[in-house]
Parts: structure tokens; sequence; C-alpha cells
């Protein structure tokens, strides 16, 4: 069996225990992990006890709770608590998704809560998004058209036209899906990821667009496209249920057509 050796400062240790105090009878464990980059120490895993029956339905709601409750130190990202801005993107019970849309009573026993993987950790369970913030730029993600075109109220657009963009302006770039793709986890500065590729279809095939072939010509690299294996974590991971995995074959169909 291969063994791994990590540097002693990256081992998880043991963290502290929050034990309910509401005397409830409905109570769920949840560990959560913890860092902060502020403390000389190792990264630690917390357990807090959790009054279920004064909580909302969502692993959101457990984490505002302890945080206005138990610990107001907690650190992770939130806004729109809708599945719209995808800020709440974090590893709950060993897959990524948007917190505000899993359920805590969809997970039987305790509830473990890890900051999306293999990316560098801010604090606690907010991860780094910077690389992928400057993959989707590399792709100029805004319609492309004619000076003259641009002058116009509108650019018309066919019913069956714009159907075929149906499962990818959806995509709110939570990061779900390419922090669970192992090509990206061992290329992340190269490969482009399903998040990012599958906005870069969505542009190349809008009919309005006018630079498709250099849009192709941007992702026409064996590294930024091609390190796909088609394992399809992607779309097992994606809480919008898009299929990234679909929208890569699709370019990879029509760089060998065109």
């Amino acid at each position: 069996m291969a063994q791994f050796n990590l540097p002693k400062n990256s081992k998880i240790i043991k963290g502290n225990y929050f034990k309910d105090l509401t005397g409830s009878k409905n109570i769920k464990k949840v560990n959560i992990y913890r860092w902060d980059p502020d403390k000389n120490e190792n990264p630690k895993i917390d357990t807090f006890e959790v009054d279920i029956e004064k909580c909302g339905s969502k692993v959101l709601d457990i984490l505002n709770k302890i945080k206005n409750e138990i610990d107001s130190s907690l650190t992770y990202r939130r806004s729109c608590a809708h599945g719209v801005c995808g800020s709440c993107a974090m590893n709950v019970d060993g897959v990524n998704t948007l917190s505000c849309l899993k359920s805590h009573k969809d997970i039987s026993g305790e509830i473990n809560i890890y900051p999306l993987p293999h990316l560098k950790v801010i604090k606690d369970l907010v991860a780094d998004l910077s690389s992928l913030y400057r993959q989707y730029e590399s792709i100029e993600p805004w319609l492309k058209i004619k000076e003259k075109k641009s002058q116009e109220n509108e650019i018309n657009q066919l019913k069956e036209d714009r159907k075929k963009l149906d499962g990818l302006y959806e995509c709110i770039m939570c990061a779900c899906c390419s922090t669970a793709c192992p090509s990206y986890w061992w290329n992340g500065e190269k490969y482009l990821g399903p998040a990012v590729l599958l906005q870069a279809y969505r542009w190349i095939i809008d009919s309005r667009d006018e630079e498709r072939k250099e849009r192709l010509n941007i992702i026409a690299d064996k590294l930024k496209l091609y390190r796909c294996h088609t394992i399809m974590n992607c779309t097992n991971s994606c809480p919008k249920g898009l299929n990234p995995a679909k929208a890569i074959s699709s370019l990879k169909k029509m760089l060998a057509t065109n």
C-alpha cells in the first residue's frame, strides 16, 4: 500500500468540541474544517452539537446558526442563499455542493464540511478561486459582434438558436464541477476545467457571436481542453444539474470537424 508523508503543518488535527447547551433532544453533530492563516497552527476539525429543532433545513442554515450562536469566528462565503450566486460552494458529506441547496435532512449521522478540494484555503471554508477566475477571463465571456451591429438596439435570435443555450447559461461559476475533476486537480494551472470550458462552449454556440473560429482557437490546446478524460465527476457534482462533460465533448467534436 502506498504511503504519503505530509508536512507536519498540513496534517489535520482534532479541534475544539462545542457541546449543546440548550438541552434539545434533536442534536446533530457537525464537523467543520478550520484553519486560520494568522495562527501558527495546523488545520483542525471542530465539532459542534447543533439544535436542529430551531434551525432551517439547509446546511447553510446550520453554518449560520453556528456563526451567530456558537462561534462567530467561523468563516465561509454566502450571499443569496437561493442557489443563484454560487458563493457558498463547499464539500458537504464528501460531495461538492452549494450549502444553501443541500438539505441536512438528507445526511444521516454526522455532517462533515470542508472547503472545495484541491484549492488553496484562505481561511476555514473559504477557498481561493483566483486561478479559476483568471481562466474564465481568458475565454473572453462576452458577446463579440461587429461595431456597426453593436450600435443597434437589438440583435435578433431565432428561438431554436436561443434554445441551444439552455443548460449552459445557468452556470453560476460555483466551481463545484472543476474542483471535483481529477484532471483539474493535477493540471489546474493549464487545463481550463469543466466550468470554464462549459462557459466557453456557451459563447461559441451563441448564434449572435461572430468570432466562433477565434474562440475555438483559444481553447484548441492539448492542455487547455484535451486534459479532459471524461471521468464525469463534473456532471455528477453540478448542483444546478448541468452537464459540463457534454459541453466539453461538443467542443472536441467541433474542433475535429471544423
